[in-house]
């Protein structure tokens, strides 16, 4: 197991914090889709002068790829809710397993109890950014390496390539979110810092292409989904506390943890 701190091949911290979509396409995705259009250009170019006019189907084929390209990594903005005590959706795609299970043991606390892990998988057509599912502060994140099996699967969870965060609530409790790399994902980006606020909704990461984010809801907390439930990120409810509002003597403080990130989003773009 290594730190994120020194999986520099999926750990890429941006300072302070992700930037914003450039045109509604996310900053990571930039550089590909640039590769995408270069290599169709230069691939139409050769099937042009190796096969005349038959060569404009082969720059058919690589245009729909770069539009494709760019479509996996569209960035739209979401309405995340406000209502205290609920864990939202980090990704966008279908919930594949609702069960009880332990966090990752590089990322758990304590002995590792069973809690209610919700999978939400991601196909190659979904949006790929990933959000934080609540107020917190980064605690901890924790890179895995591993294998590329199916993210579908149960095994994933435990036997493929994964980084994990652990995000302390206003309220004390905590709640884990991991990023799986899938059969075609080879990539997982986490843009974020150790000790370091983010809201509800913000983005964080993403993953490249095709993957799971699984998201570990603290004790006493229930899940609003089932298997086949489809997700938005930032906007689906995954789960509420079992009083439907945060409890403890931290409550008091969201209002205060969702202004210091919005703040220092507001500082940067100005």
């Amino acid at each position: 197991m290594t730190t994120a701190s020194t999986a520099h091949s999926v750990f890429a911290p941006v300072d302070p914090f992700p930037p914003r979509p450039i045109l509604g396409i996310t900053v990571p995705g930039w550089p590909i889709i640039g590769l995408f259009i270069v290599l169709s250009a230069l691939v139409t170019a050769a099937a042009l002068s190796w096969l005349g006019n038959w060569g404009w189907i082969a720059g058919g084929i690589c245009g729909l790829l770069t539009l494709w390209c760019i479509w996996f990594f569209r960035d739209p903005e979401r309405r995340t809710p406000g209502e205290p005590g609920l864990v939202i959706s980090p990704a966008d795609g279908v919930v594949c397993m609702v069960l009880p299970a332990s966090p990752p043991p590089e990322i758990a606390e304590g002995s590792g109890e069973k809690l209610l892990r919700v999978s939400v998988f991601m196909n190659v057509f979904n949006v790929h950014v990933n959000r934080s599912p609540v107020d917190g502060r980064v605690e901890k994140l924790a890179y895995h390496p591993g294998k590329f099996f199916n993210a579908s699967f149960d095994k994933a969870s435990d036997l493929n390539e994964r980084l994990s965060m652990r995000l302390r609530m206003p309220d004390g409790g905590a709640v884990v979110c991991v990023q799986i790399a899938g059969l075609v994902a080879r990539r997982i980006v986490c843009q974020v810092r150790e000790q370091i606020s983010i809201a509800r909704g913000e983005r964080y990461g993403l993953i490249r292409f095709g993957s799971r984010v699984d998201v570990y809801l603290p004790a006493g907390y229930e899940s609003l989904v089932k298997v086949g439930d489809k997700t938005t990120a930032g906007e689906t409810v995954l789960g509420r506390s079992g009083d439907g509002q945060l409890v403890g003597a931290g409550a008091g403080r969201t209002d205060r943890l969702s202004a210091e990130a919005e703040a220092r989003m507001d500082d940067r773009v100005d």
